[in-house]
């Protein structure tokens, strides 16, 4: 009996500690992509980024104002706030000379424009490969 439940505890000792790894590895996986605006521009005009996961840490460098961040799918409508990645929004506004993150935001293979609607910012490319 004794042999059993040592059995037992081993593996699910071995159970939660890969579950454990298992976590850790896909919270490793997320990058930060850093965004930086100015009055009336984001200095980064195209971007580039593999499939993954994201966050997007956005700088209000000297605008002013509050910035903020939008993320849609190349070709849908970004006037529409439906249209929107909504986990792509900052978490809260960023004040003038400040930083703020987004929250993880998954991007498949294809084209997004990326752009801030209160400075307000041309429309930029990002594009995934």
């Amino acid at each position: 009996m004794k042999k059993i439940i040592s059995i037992l505890v081993i593996a699910l000792t071995f159970t939660m500690t890969s579950n454990a790894q298992e976590s850790m590895s896909k919270e490793e996986a997320v990058k930060t992509v850093s965004l930086e605006q100015t009055k009336g521009q984001f200095t980064q005009k195209k971007l580039t980024l593999s499939e993954g996961s994201y966050v997007f840490e956005i700088s209000n460098n000297n605008v002013g104002s509050d910035v903020g961040f939008v993320l849609v799918q190349k070709g849908k409508d970004a006037s529409k706030p439906e249209n929107h990645i909504k986990t792509a929004y900052v978490t809260k506004v960023v004040n003038n000379n400040t930083k703020e993150k987004t929250n993880v935001t998954k991007l498949v293979k294809g084209e997004y424009i990326y752009f801030c609607p209160m400075n307000p910012t041309p429309q930029y490319t990002l594009t995934v490969k």
